[in-house]
C-alpha cells in the first residue's frame, strides 16, 4: 500500500479525522486483555527503545507529510530494512555455496 493510499484511508477514517472526538472525554484506556488481543490480531509486539529526540522529530515530520502516524512509519522503515538485509544475506550465502560447489 502506498503512502498516498494510507493517507486516504486515514483521512476517510472518522476516528483519525476527529469526527469521533479528540478530547479527553472521548478517551479510554484499553484493558491489558484488550490490548493483548489487538496486538495478537495485528501480529504486533510492543517494544521499548531509546531514540534521539531529533530522530523522532524527523519521523514525525515525514509521517505528517505522508499523512500517517510516526510509529507506523517507523514500522514500515524497519520492515523494509529487514527485508532488504535478509535478501542481501541470503544472496550472499547462496553465492558462497555456489562457489563452494564449483570448487
Amino acid at each position: 500500500m502506498t503512502s498516498k493510499n494510507v493517507a486516504k484511508l486515514v483521512q476517510d477514517d472518522p476516528w483519525e479525522s476527529g469526527e469521533l472526538g479528540r478530547d479527553e472525554e472521548h478517551v479510554a484506556v484499553a484493558t491489558d486483555s484488550i490490548e493483548e488481543q489487538i496486538n495478537d490480531s495485528l501480529g504486533l509486539q510492543p517494544v521499548s527503545i531509546r531514540l534521539q529526540k531529533t530522530l523522532i522529530d524527523e519521523f514525525k515530520m515525514i509521517a505528517k507529510y505522508h499523512g500517517i502516524g510516526y510509529q507506523p512509519l517507523m514500522r514500515q522503515v524497519l520492515t523494509r530494512f529487514a527485508e532488504c538485509e535478509k535478501k542481501q544475506i541470503l544472496n550472499q550465502l547462496l553465492s558462497e555455496r555456489e562457489k563452494e560447489a564449483e570448487a
